[in-house]
């Protein structure tokens, strides 16, 4: 498998049973995150990231040490490494979700690291535990390359993105709960109460998440229940006339249901200049969430 500077097609009947495995596994191990790290304002603790080889926790402080899981696509295995031993590995392969729990906690164990999880997945219906899960269980190679390569790509394009804004601003990171890559602008305001909630999500979590005034966007592989890869933009609390905003390009459009903009992924990679049009659509969604929220924009954009 080489690695390709074009954007890869990413077909959800091809990717979607890969894709709920992965979902799984990738919860497990963002919830050893989550309960290792100190707490970080929304939640940032929690997420996982983009690497040249996958996805990672990055370095987790832990006891005096320092341990990392990541997942490695083109080798298809899990690594987890610790400052103090030598590394450890377990297959990518097909194997139920059950068998993946088991074996990394035995494996982090042996490394004298012992975490505790909420052993449910979060976000998702139904919520079968980790260790009984037996369903989740198919893993091809190639489709799990090729959501990586597509997760690469818009996160090249997501941190172009977040460097012309000066205030803050959230990391790009790949959210767990819905399995989505996102990055999120603050206009340094509060925000009402949120009142919306997430399957077995504690509604202090989604309100702490959304205490401020955001403009958030992110790239997400779909799901049973909305097969198509998309990249989406969502304002909060967002005005009035947010939903009314042009913006580009023009097959970008305002979901009722989800309240929001969303592109889908298949239209970026059909079009001259994926990247470009990707920029177009955060930065023109962006804009109907500042100008309809009233951010001052002066104070919190880079002069280009």
């Amino acid at each position: 498998m080489n690695q390709t500077k074009t954007w890869p097609e990413l077909e959800f009947s091809k990717i979607h049973d890969t894709l709920e495995t992965l979902h799984q596994w990738i919860q497990i191990v963002g919830k050893i995150r989550l309960k290792t790290m100190p707490w970080q304002n929304h939640s940032w603790h929690v997420a996982l990231y983009v690497t040249p080889t996958g996805f990672s926790t990055h370095g987790i402080p832990y006891k005096g040490r320092i341990f990392q899981i990541d997942f490695d696509f083109l080798k298809h295995r899990l690594l987890i490494q610790c400052s103090n031993a030598r590394a450890t590995e377990m297959a990518l392969c097909p194997r139920t979700v059950a068998d993946f729990y088991r074996e990394l906690f035995e494996r982090l164990s042996q490394l004298g690291i012992d975490v505790s999880i909420h052993p449910h997945p979060n976000e998702m219906e139904p919520a079968i535990p980790f260790a009984e899960n037996t369903v989740n269980k198919i893993y091809d190679p190639e489709a799990a390359y090729t959501i990586w390569q597509a997760m690469l790509k818009a996160n090249e394009v997501f941190n172009k993105f977040r460097s012309q804004f000066i205030g803050k601003a959230s990391p790009v990171h790949l959210f767990w709960g819905a399995f989505d890559l996102a990055v999120t602008r603050f206009s340094g305001n509060p925000a009402p109460l949120h009142q919306g909630s997430m399957p077995n999500m504690p509604s202090e979590v989604m309100q702490e998440a959304y205490s401020q005034e955001v403009s958030s966007a992110g790239f997400w592989p779909g799901s049973k229940d909305f097969p198509e890869p998309v990249f989406y933009s969502y304002a909060y609390p967002a005005g009035e006339r947010f939903a009314g905003q042009k913006v580009s390009p023009e097959s970008a459009f305002y979901s009722e249901d989800l309240g929001e903009f969303l592109l889908k992924y298949s239209d970026v990679v059909a079009s001259k200049n994926p990247d470009k049009t990707l920029m177009s659509f955060l930065q023109s969604t962006y804009e109907a969430a500042a100008i309809t929220g009233n951010w001052n924009r002066l104070k919190l954009e880079k002069e280009l």
